[in-house]
């Protein structure tokens, strides 16, 4: 760990989260409210990094230009929501609990715990190697996660707050239904237990991959050539994913990372052209909409596809509340 940050993290556990645990009477959390500090200001210093990294990309080829930018606002705040304040506590603490819980059950009835290391012997002493694979292995799971959720109307209800976004940037990556980031964090972790990635181990793999992810959300105009784009999503392949001929429950290109899975599945489109973003079948209130406006609209579409009420007419007449 770096020691600014370390330091940083102190400060944010002494100065913030001690009075606020002894306040709601959580102190029992306190064994692990350094590890949520400490990855709150990672997540922080994630967010200045993508910044710092897209934010020129954006400026030097932009695919598109608008006058007004109000809308990329929200998504600065879906942003820091997730990666500074949700993301922590979900990717360290309720992980770490997870993990601990399921080894202690795992050992009280005689099993050994899983571990990648386990199932491949090969891999021990090989953290480098067996950290791209918790990759790729996430990335795989997260390529059918992502996809199951173009597949159902309910679901996609609630991502549709990710897709109605018609001024498409890398803050747009965050721009989430909190209902769907559960289930994303249901799916997430269940395989990352499966897999057995050790608990300082999986905050790590989420910053890495969520930075590449907002990366490919990015409004520029880079592709990684023929060769790059096969072995790596980028802004290009991404984009092709949200355009307004792919939304909705038939679309291409799901993967977060890696290309792979959209090959092998026939799910791949690497088409030259940057298209438009958007739903055209989204309420307005989902592309233009405040947070908890596009919160409510998505859940009241999912209610209304769950009981057989929905329809894209319907849904293209919503008024923002």
């Amino acid at each position: 760990m770096i020691p600014i940050l370390d330091s940083a993290a102190g400060w944010l556990q002494e100065t913030v989260l001690y009075p606020l645990l002894y306040a709601l009477d959580l102190m029992q959390w306190e064994d692990v409210s350094f590890g949520w500090a400490l990855f709150a200001v990672y997540g922080l210093v994630q967010v200045i990094v993508t910044f710092a990294v897209c934010l020129p990309l954006e400026r030097w080829r932009p695919v598109e230009t608008w006058p007004d930018q109000r809308a990329v606002l929200v998504d600065v705040l879906y942003t820091l929501i997730s990666r500074v304040g949700l993301l922590p506590l979900i990717t360290f603490v309720l992980f770490y609990k997870l993990q601990v819980a399921l080894d202690g059950f795992l050992t009280d009835h005689g099993w050994v715990p899983p571990t990648l290391e386990r199932i491949f012997p090969f891999l021990l002493g090989m953290p480098v190697l067996t950290f791209f694979l918790y990759a790729v292995i996430l990335d795989f799971s997260d390529y059918w996660r992502h996809r199951l959720s173009h597949v159902f109307n309910w679901w996609y209800s609630l991502h549709a707050v990710h897709h109605a976004q018609r001024q498409m940037t890398f803050w747009s990556d965050d721009r989430n239904h909190l209902l769907d980031d559960i289930i994303g964090f249901i799916w997430f972790t269940a395989v990352a237990l499966l897999i057995g990635i050790p608990p300082m181990q999986f905050p790590l793999l989420v910053l890495l991959l969520r930075f590449l992810e907002s990366l490919s959300h990015a409004n520029t105009r880079l592709s990684f050539g023929w060769l790059g784009e096969r072995l790596l999503i980028s802004p290009r392949f991404h984009r092709a994913h949200h355009g307004v001929t792919a939304a909705g429950l038939d679309s291409v290109n799901y993967g977060a990372i890696f290309p792979w899975w959209d090959m092998l599945f026939r799910t791949a489109d690497f088409s030259a052209e940057y298209v438009q973003t958007g739903d055209p079948t989204a309420e307005e209130a989902l592309a233009t909409g405040s947070y908890a406006a596009q919160q409510w609209v998505a859940l009241r579409r999912m209610v209304r596809d769950i009981f057989g009420r929905g329809g894209k007419e319907e849904r293209k007449k919503a008024v923002l509340f």
